[in-house]
């Protein structure tokens, strides 16, 4: 099973940097989001969960996988 923590942590990192830069978010907050343990494993989960649906979809659909 892959882990996604480290995929979760690059793109909350990259979602964070494009929030500040735009001025979204003030950088303090930006820099919390992108290491913030909590919200890491969440969205690690959630890439977790898709990836998995996505795997799903193909296989009923016959894409190949």
């Amino acid at each position: 099973m892959m882990k996604y923590g480290p995929a979760a942590r690059i793109f909350l990192r990259y979602i964070a940097a494009g929030l500040v830069s735009y001025g979204i978010l003030p950088i303090d907050v930006g820099a919390q989001v992108a290491v913030d343990p909590d919200l890491i494993a969440m969205t690690g989960a959630a890439l977790g969960a898709a990836v998995e649906g996505v795997y799903a979809l193909a296989k009923r659909r016959g894409w190949a996988t």
